[in-house]
This record gives C-alpha cells, structure tokens and sequence, in this order.
C-alpha cells in the first residue's frame, strides 16, 4: 500500500506533462494547480480504497477533461429538438437576428442608455421601450423590469402595501419554481384575502370582500394549468367596473404577454396586454421570454399615474433590468410595430410554420439517417407556463432503437454529448425528433450529430 502512495506523481510532474501546457498558457497557473491538487487529492483516496496509483499521464489527462468541463464557455448552445416551443429549462424564447445584433450594439461600447441626446442630459432607459409598448398595447405608459415575477412583487408594493388585496382562490396559484402568488403577496407587504371557490368565482364574491382595508383588486391569468368542467371566472370588464365604482384599482398578471391572437393558428385564445388596456385594467404585468418572443423582462403597462407610482418606489431600482436585455426586448417589439413578427420572431415562425411544411423536413432527415429512421406524424407544444395542455399537429423522425447498447436512453445520452448538444425525447424506446423546434441554421449540425450516433 505505502508503494502505491509513493507511486503517486507530485504536483510539479503533472504540470509538467505536455497535456497542460495549453491550459497553462490560457489560465493562472494558481487555478491550473489547484485542479491538480484536486485529481492528486482523489487519487489518494481511490488508493487508500484499495486502488493502484494513477500515472502521470492519468491524472494530467483527468484534470484536463474536468478543465473543459467546468471552464468551458456557458451557457452552451443546444439543439432543440423535443418540439417543445417555450422550453423553460433551454432558455424558453430564442432571439430574432435584429435583437441578437441589438444586445452586441449595446454590449460593443458606450450608448445613450440614460442619456437624452437632444437635450444633452440625463435620460430614463425606461424611454424607448415604454414608446413601443404604448403604441402596441394602448396603455398610458410602461415600465420594464427584470421579470414577471417582479413586475407584480412592484407593483403589489408601490399599490398596496399594508392592505387587503382581493384576488380568486381559483387564481391564487403555484407558476415555475415554486413561485406562489400568495408569497409574492406577503412579501410586497399587502394582504391576501382569497374569494370564491376554486372553479367558480363571481364578482359579487369580490364585491361583498371590500373593506375599507382593500387597496387592489387582482385578476390572475391561470397561464399553466386549466381548470374545466364546472367554472365561473368574472370577465375583466365586470372586475374593472367594480374596481372603480368602488375607487379601487383592477391589476392583471396576465403572464405570457401575446401581442398576436393565438386562436389564429389554431390554438386556445390566449388573453393579450392589449385586451387588458381596452377593457380598463389599470396595470397589467407580463413576460417578455414567453409568447412575446423576446429576452427575459416584466413588463408593466396601464396608467400613466400608476406606472410613475411604481418607477419612484424604491424596488423598483433592485429590479431593474439591464441594458441587453433591453436593446434585445427593444428590437423584439420592433417586429410588432412592423407587422413582421411571425416572419422575423423565432416562436411565431415555429408556431405558423404548417405540419406539411414539418413533414417534408422530417422526410428529409429521415431518407439522410436511412433505415433506422420513419416519419410518424405527432404533437407539438407551447410550453413555457402558456398554453397549458395545447398541442397542435406536427412530424416527427422517429429513430429504432433496438440492438443498440442501452437502448433509447443511451442514444439520447449520446446526442447530449455532441459538439452542439442535441435534445430530443423518448417514447416507446424510440427517439423522437421534431424539426419544428430546430432553428435553420442548426439543421445540418443536428444531422450530422444523428448521423453519427445512429451509425455507432
């Protein structure tokens, strides 16, 4: 045993192996010999276990392969292949070109974020965007900050801390993460008084809970889960009426933020900001990553009064979003104004694209991969907390994986490992590719990657 422990290399020796010289040249060499001391270090556990000595090429070659993996450049771009549209764990809306080209103008140098150049001084970077948003919702003003779940924790504060807030049990829910209205409403400093029942709520549950205690009323759209059979839900123009006749504010968490009709591709009818401003919601909060289709952002719309409340709360600077996601969110909204989302928006070209258009590219793929690969037809969907439970017709190339070592799973493992990591999902021991989650410039890329894994 204690020849074994001897057999192991020092730290100068190990850094001495042309393996390292590279990660010498590109990293403090303090950092590179901490990763040695690391392999060194599991060496001598493995060998106190009973295990021969590692050599020195070993442990070289271990400390590089973890180097890639710990220090390589993140977050690292994948091919999505699930069909999954809004994938929340793959970064949910991928960015038009023109937003792409806006974060790296806004990154490359110096810009009028907070400076007005006609008049020479201090500016808000709230400007811009609050312009765009006016324009395409029909709101007051507008207020961006760092995500939904923000824009409410806001805008629960500057409205109603210390009071009541009127919200339906039916709507006091559980979204991503963990996130709970019911928490955001403790932690803005309001309460929370629920009404009704969850299936059925009626304004005169929210009418006979106002006090004089009662600061808001809150409308929540229930964007990832349904609830169906026997419900009742009040429509925003009955809450806005009551709202008001009793002075009273109506805000709406609407979530998703569509500013194009989903019903128009065949979907659910997703409630748009839009709607919200013309029945007379006086704020109405939504994200900027889900079927808006642009960076991560919460954006506020409604009253101008109300909005200025907000941007003076002081909150409001420690969610303040940044410059890149705003030039990103800036272009994004541009699409809109010139009625060319659906042929410059990622999500809205996935989202129009027709399945036969879907079926001849799956038939494309699946003559390249040769026998082991068909073409089924299948479902794709929204995701991304919208559209729960939607699903609309799409093709998939279904890959057999029979005889092969570990079956589906091994070969899903293997398509993660590629250059561009490849993510697919598994039914029935087959994998599944749906091309109407692959971007065009990754298709021969995500080819490639199947063609080499399904030869092996």
């Amino acid at each position: 045993m204690s020849n074994q422990y001897r057999a192991i290399p020092s730290v100068d020796r190990v850094l001495a192996h042309p393996v390292l010289e590279e990660l010498l040249r590109q990293y403090d060499r303090d950092i590179v010999v901490d990763a040695v001391r690391v392999q060194i270090d599991a060496a001598r556990s493995a060998v106190a276990g009973g295990a021969d000595a590692p050599t020195t090429d070993q442990i070289a070659e271990a400390v590089a392969a973890e180097s890639v993996r710990r220090w390589r450049q993140w977050p690292v771009p994948v091919i999505n292949a699930t069909g999954v549209i809004l994938h929340t764990n793959l970064g949910r809306a991928p960015l038009s070109q023109e937003s792409i080209e806006a974060i790296a103008n806004g990154a490359s140098g110096y810009s009028n974020l907070e400076f007005d150049l006609e008049a020479g001084q201090r500016g808000t970077r709230h400007h811009a965007i609050a312009e765009l948003v006016r324009q395409l919702t029909g709101a007051e003003d507008a207020l961006v900050v760092n995500n939904n779940a923000s824009a409410v924790l806001l805008g629960l504060s500057a409205i109603a801390n210390g009071r009541e807030v009127i919200v339906s049990r039916g709507e006091a829910v559980e979204i991503g993460g963990g996130f709970r209205i019911p928490d955001v409403l403790r932690q803005s400093g309001a309460r929370l008084v629920e009404v009704g029942t969850t299936n059925r709520t009626y304004p005169r549950d929210y009418a006979e809970a106002i006090t004089p205690e009662t600061g808001a009323l809150l409308a929540v759209h229930r964007s990832n889960f349904q609830v169906v059979g026997f419900t009742n839900n009040p429509s925003l123009s009955d809450l806005v009426n009551l709202a008001h006749e009793r002075g009273l504010p109506l805000l709406h968490d609407l979530g998703s933020g569509a500013l194009l009709d989903t019903a128009a591709f065949g979907l659910t009818h997703e409630p748009m900001p839009q709607e919200s401003m013309a029945a007379g919601v006086d704020l109405v909060f939504f994200s900027g990553d889900k079927l808006l289709g642009g960076p991560q952002a919460g954006i506020i719309a409604g009253k101008r009064e109300m909005v200025a409340q907000l941007a003076r709360h002081p909150l409001a600077r420690a969610v303040r979003i940044d410059k890149l996601s705003l030039a990103a969110l800036h272009a994004t909204l541009l699409h809109y104004l010139k009625g060319e989302a659906m042929q410059r928006i990622p999500i809205w070209q996935m989202i129009s694209a027709p399945k036969e258009q879907m079926e001849a590219k799956a038939r494309e793929w699946a003559d390249a991969l040769g026998p082991v690969a068909e073409v089924t037809p299948g479902q794709s969907t929204v995701g991304g907390g919208s559209l729960p439970g939607e699903e609309f017709d799409t093709w998939l190339v279904s890959i057999r994986t029979e005889g092969k070592t570990g079956g589906a799973d091994a070969m899903a493992a293997a398509l993660r490992q590629q250059a561009t990591p490849v993510i697919v999902r598994i039914e029935d021991e087959h994998v599944l590719v749906d091309p109407r989650t692959v971007l065009p410039q990754q298709e021969s890329s995500l080819l490639a990657s199947l063609k080499e894994v399904t030869a092996g």
